[in-house]
């Protein structure tokens, strides 16, 4: 069973799930992993006005970092000290190789694991075709 909501969130007029993220410090993965079904992959179906959780019981990572163009992965966890293990299983939708990391993404840089695992189905923070990646790999 998920565990209790303990942070909300009420969506409003022009939000992308990046800007909700950043804007009360959770992950772009956290905000998925806590909202299958209620937002699709790309998060194209925010509804203004409708409430989502933000954050659950024991498993609300609120520490994060906006990604910066010409980050790294390494660049992400070694400023916010955290070692790389920790920093792949609270960011688990990042890739192994961190290639997929994108400009404006909101990861998690706690020093302890803390974010809800995956649903059932796999989640994918995919970048919108406009977004930059920030390790510049074509």
């Amino acid at each position: 069973a998920a565990n209790k909501c303990v942070r909300e969130y009420t969506v409003k007029a022009g939000d992308i799930c990046d800007s909700i993220s950043a804007a009360n410090n959770v992950s772009t993965y956290q905000l998925a992993a806590l909202n299958p079904g209620t937002i699709d992959p790309a998060c194209s179906n925010l509804q203004p006005g409708s409430s989502i959780c933000i954050g659950s019981e024991g498993e609300d990572c609120a520490s994060t970092y906006i990604v910066q163009l010409g980050n790294t992965c390494e660049d992400v966890y070694k400023a916010a000290q955290v070692n790389s293990t920790i920093f792949y299983l609270n960011n688990p939708q990042v890739n192994p190789e961190c290639t997929n990391i994108y400009v404006g993404e909101v990861l998690c840089v706690l020093n302890e694991v803390r974010v809800p695992p995956a649903p059932g189905v796999p989640i994918h923070t995919a970048p919108a075709t406009t977004a930059t990646l920030a390790n510049g790999a074509p």
